[in-house]
């Protein structure tokens, strides 16, 4: 399967987009990554689309980019990635920079991997040397797709009772 995809900022133009692949999303009903694209309701589309992004650090959070992930042969959204412009005490322990979420009808097909690259040169253009990535230890397509991108692995740490692991990708 050839993977057509680009990273898309959110507009008026993916509204139907939008709508399809969050309500699949919501109907799976599993954790949610990346939080950023869940944390408003899409159905108010106008203050979603505002609101999506974080400019100002505040209440733990920081500055961010969210993007979706396009496939342009279909012209559907397949995921989202969210970009954390630096990180807090919080996020160099369990956030990292990039979070990526693919939706769930889409998953095992190369498109995290994908997403990943992308993510990475939008990283590049805001001047970062090094990208920490992080994921649950038994996600294992999540710790192929990191490792697909050069994540190197620095160590494991516990959180809520679950292994979280932590790569460095250099850029």
């Amino acid at each position: 399967m050839c993977i057509n995809v680009e990273l898309v900022k959110l507009s008026h133009k993916y509204k139907e987009q939008l709508f399809d692949v969050m309500d699949e999303w919501i109907a799976y009903g599993k954790k949610f990554i990346p939080y950023s694209i869940f944390k408003n309701d899409y159905h108010d589309f106008d203050y979603y689309m505002n609101s999506l992004e974080v400019h100002e650090p505040m209440n733990g959070m920081v500055p961010d980019s969210a993007f979706f992930c396009l496939d342009i042969d279909r012209n559907i959204f397949v995921g989202a990635v969210s970009i954390r412009h630096y990180l807090n005490d919080k996020l160099i322990n369990t956030g990292g920079h990039i979070g990526v979420g693919v939706r769930p009808s889409e998953r095992r097909k190369g498109y995290a991997t994908a997403m990943i690259h992308l993510a990475l040169n939008e990283c590049k253009k805001l001047n970062m040397k090094e990208v920490l990535m992080t994921c649950n230890k038994n996600n294992i397509a999540s710790v192929k797709s990191i490792i697909k991108n050069g994540g190197i692995l620095e160590n494991e740490i516990i959180v809520d009772n679950s292994i979280v692991q932590r790569y460095w990708i250099t850029l």
